[in-house]
């Protein structure tokens, strides 16, 4: 099939999604890459995370056809690298600023929002990155846009969530869902993100309740803790009862948080994949508050049991819940639809591997 051009066919073919990753196949996977993380001392990582990808594109098929992954090992330890360097750098400025004394305070505060503005061009680079070693039928994907521009907004939203107490939240998650996905392009194609068609899908709801939840919750741990506080005997390092009960209270309070914050998640996932559109067809996510919590529990219990060693078979079991969730909703020409002169990134999302920001 030439480069240029998707294989002809007719205009018009509706679009079926459909996820068919065997997870057994993972146990052995997810064993092999924890073993080797350990004698390299987590270096292999780079690799294990780049078979673990491969093997998720390659079980997902739209139309009968699959999604390849070109990504290599070697291309996210560069990045890890490069993030590696920008990290120490960050770190020794800190360093070197706390000894200027009284000028430390004028200086800490630019350095700290340049921290925020590096999160969210970590997550636009990450994004950028998978998108342009994914292809379909030969076509890759690519994005526009800038990774900057994207950082700078996070920083703004990020100060609006923080001002309005987090009302604006479910505003902020849209806000930056749109530039990803509106800046996505497969071939010479592009993806559009409708932020009118995202709010019809209502959060609001659901969010008050996570607030408010959320306030409650932690008032009750709050006033728990200052209750164990005031206790003339309390010694938290030399009784192993008091300590557990700090423990359990806080892991009641996470989980508390998570039960209430549920419904949201669903909400705002809904909503999201509501304002993805490409070329007429729509987008829906067929997901609800229990079956988001099924998906997080297991998850948890998946890692916290095996130790963190069973994390390739948690990103398999994700992506197949969410994707064959997905409904896609028009027809598309692919016919008409040409290959791409760009190739996105010489190197993977380091900055998203250091701060623990990359989707699988």
């Amino acid at each position: 099939m030439p480069e240029s051009m998707v294989a002809p066919e007719a205009a018009g073919t509706p679009l079926r999604l459909e996820q068919r990753a065997k997870l057994s196949s993972y146990l052995g996977l997810s064993l092999k890459n924890g073993l080797l993380n350990l004698l390299t001392l987590t270096l292999y990582r780079f690799w294990g995370k780049t078979e673990v990808r491969r093997r998720i594109w390659a079980s997902t098929y739209l139309n009968e056809e699959a999604f390849e992954y070109s990504g290599r090992g070697m291309e996210l330890f560069i990045g890890f690298l490069i993030a590696t360097g920008l990290t120490l750098v960050f770190l020794l400025l800190v360093f070197g600023i706390q000894l200027l004394g009284p000028l430390a305070v004028l200086l800490i505060l630019p350095l700290y929002v340049g921290l925020i503005v590096l999160i969210g061009f970590a997550i636009y680079a990450a994004f950028r990155y998978l998108a342009s070693r994914t292809a379909w039928r030969g076509v890759r994907f690519h994005m526009a846009g800038s990774a900057v521009s994207y950082g700078l907004k996070y920083f703004g939203l990020m100060i609006l969530a923080g001002v309005t107490l987090g009302w604006a939240w479910p505003f902020v998650e849209r806000k930056l869902a749109e530039p990803l996905w509106a800046n996505l392009r497969f071939g010479d194609r592009r993806f559009r993100f409708s932020p009118v068609a995202a709010r019809k899908e209502k959060v609001y709801g659901p969010f008050a309740l996570m607030w408010f939840g959320g306030v409650v919750s932690y008032a009750a741990v709050a006033t728990f803790f200052m209750g164990l506080a005031m206790q003339p005997d309390f010694d938290p390092a030399g009784d192993p009862a008091v300590l557990a009960a700090i423990y359990a209270a806080a892991l009641l309070f996470g989980l508390l948080f998570l039960l209430i914050s549920l419904p949201y998640r669903a909400a705002m996932m809904r909503s999201v994949a509501r304002g993805i559109q490409f070329d007429g067809v729509k987008v829906r996510l067929k997901i609800g508050a229990l079956a988001v919590g099924w998906l997080y529990l297991g998850n948890i219990l998946l890692i916290v049991f095996s130790l963190g060693f069973l994390m390739p078979l948690v990103q398999a079991r994700s992506a197949r819940f969410i994707l064959n969730r997905l409904v896609l909703e028009g027809e598309v020409d692919f016919g008409a639809i040409h290959q791409s002169a760009e190739s996105g990134p010489r190197q993977g999302e380091g900055l998203a591997d250091a701060f623990g920001l990359s989707i699988i």
